[in-house]
């Protein structure tokens, strides 16, 4: 393992300093009696970690214990406990893995030796996930670079050289024309399979596209249906991006092709029962619990939920602005009564990381659009910041800046699913379903199906009908959340 040699040293004299490593601790090793360090270096080979990982393992328990001190560990809230991983994060300038091993390495000190009680409120999953850093392909991250430089820094693209100037032109069509970052992200891989489809299975010559045309994308979309058997949506989704490639890229339209569209077949989604509700967020705590309430209580899609800014919870008119969803519109929901006090408590520890990010000269945030060169200070401010932050920084080479994304929506989707096992919910368990539980917990509650769609951000009321489980009548307003009866 690579190791910065300063790094190194801190490291090995952290070792040293530890109890377990001291003469006083080998006094008592000779006693029979072992220290608590003696206990934590067996539980680590009991726990299969290998030997060379170990001394790190002593290293973060040893920071651990002592950013803890004057407090005993059995003191400890788990609050506290949580707090210290974005802080240690952030002074050592941890890498994904590196961030994780602190997690499991406090984790395997205070639960399984410590016994600490505060240890079994933390959500030990989440908080290893939420330090997983956004990719720069992330639809997040991919806003403030240029199409070009998305392509050449992922490596799904590394074996594309003959299709990269193809994929980087329709990229930036697609971002000149205000495609959302993901129908983008969608649309240039769609394009790279299909170039990949064309070495392998025609005569094409790398590079060439002139003599490809409704053949070669009828050949690919009965392969993607017979060959790789993907659903209707799926192989449609394939179809637009090709359409779309040859009509603005190419600018071959193919308007004589007579592929026709999959049919799609309807599909009812998974909706949980007010039972299953409660089932599933009691069976979340911390974090993981406040996000998945405010998705099933408000109606947001996750990844509106993760990118949702301080600015944006009006606790005063108890609503929240959804910006930029599906469509690049924004829309309101309503915000739970029962929600605002966990809330405002989740800010208050936000704006004490906030805090501590600006007096390390960080504090930043991604801006949508040209917002950052408009009003380069508003990236520290308190109201652009996220309610659900990333425990890690991320650094942004290009532009030279050390910013707070908000936290991987991965993680929380792992985290939702042992929830629903947990739970025992014989369903698909996902944060979508929230949504769909929030959509037809309101219909059932006799809400007008135009509030609905509203709400859902739906463009078309066709969408929402599929949640017309029970007969609506007009509805009442303010629209009570669902959150609320439970």
């Amino acid at each position: 393992m690579k190791t910065h040699p300063p790094r190194a040293q801190a490291a090995a004299s952290a070792v040293e300093r530890a109890p377990g490593a001291s003469g006083a601790g080998r006094r008592r090793r000779e006693e029979g009696a072992p220290s608590g360090w003696d206990r934590y270096l067996t539980l680590l080979e009991d726990e299969r970690i290998p030997e060379s990982a170990r001394r790190w393992y002593m290293v973060r328990a040893q920071a651990f214990v002592e950013a803890m001190r004057p407090k005993r560990l059995g003191e400890l809230t788990a609050e506290e406990i949580k707090a210290f991983f974005p802080r240690y994060a952030r002074e050592q300038r941890l890498s994904d893995w590196q961030y994780r091993q602190t997690v499991e390495a406090v984790r395997l000190l205070l639960v399984p030796l410590g016994g600490c009680r505060a240890a079994q409120e933390v959500e030990w999953d989440f908080l290893a996930e939420v330090g997983q850093a956004l990719p720069m392909e992330h639809p997040t991250r991919m806003g403030a670079t240029t199409p070009a430089e998305v392509i050449d820094g992922s490596p799904r693209y590394n074996a594309a050289a003959e299709a990269r100037p193809l994929l980087k032109q329709m990229a930036q069509v697609l971002r000149a024309n205000r495609y959302a970052l993901r129908t983008e992200q969608t649309y240039v891989d769609w394009c790279h399979r299909f170039v990949q489809y064309l070495e392998d299975h025609s005569r094409h010559t790398p590079g060439d596209y002139s003599s490809v045309g409704k053949a070669e994308v009828q050949g690919f979309l009965t392969h993607l249906a017979v060959d790789r058997q993907v659903s209707a949506s799926t192989q449609n989704q394939a179809l637009h991006a090709l359409v779309f490639l040859f009509q603005h890229v190419l600018e071959r339209p193919l308007d004589e092709m007579t592929f026709g569209r999959a049919k799609v077949t309807p599909r009812l989604p998974v909706v949980l029962s007010l039972d299953e509700v409660r089932a599933l967020l009691d069976a979340l705590t911390g974090t993981p619990a406040l996000l998945a309430r405010l998705l099933y209580g408000t109606g947001m899609r996750l990844m509106e939920g993760v990118r949702l800014r301080v600015g944006d919870v009006d606790f005063g008119n108890r609503r929240i602005v959804v910006r930029n969803g599906e469509g690049g519109k924004d829309r309101v929901v309503p915000l739970p009564k029962r929600l605002m006090a966990p809330l405002r408590a989740h800010l208050v520890g936000v704006a004490v990381l906030h805090e501590e990010d600006l007096a390390g000269g960080a504090g930043f945030v991604y801006l949508p659009h040209a917002l950052a060169r408009q009003a380069p200070n508003a990236q520290q401010e308190w109201i652009w910041q996220y309610v659900f932050p990333s425990a890690r920084l991320s650094a942004d080479p290009k532009a030279g800046v050390v910013r707070r994304h908000h936290l991987h929506e991965a993680g929380f989707q792992k985290v939702l699913k042992a929830a629903g096992q947990k739970a025992q919910i014989a369903k698909r368990v996902n944060s979508h379903c929230l949504r769909h539980s929030f959509a037809t917990h309101l219909l059932q509650a006799g809400y007008d199906i135009r509030m609905v769609q509203e709400l859902l951000g739906h463009k078309d009321v066709a969408t929402t009908m599929i949640y017309t489980h029970v007969m609506n009548r007009p509805g009442v307003v303010p629209v009570r959340s669902p959150m609320d009866v439970l």
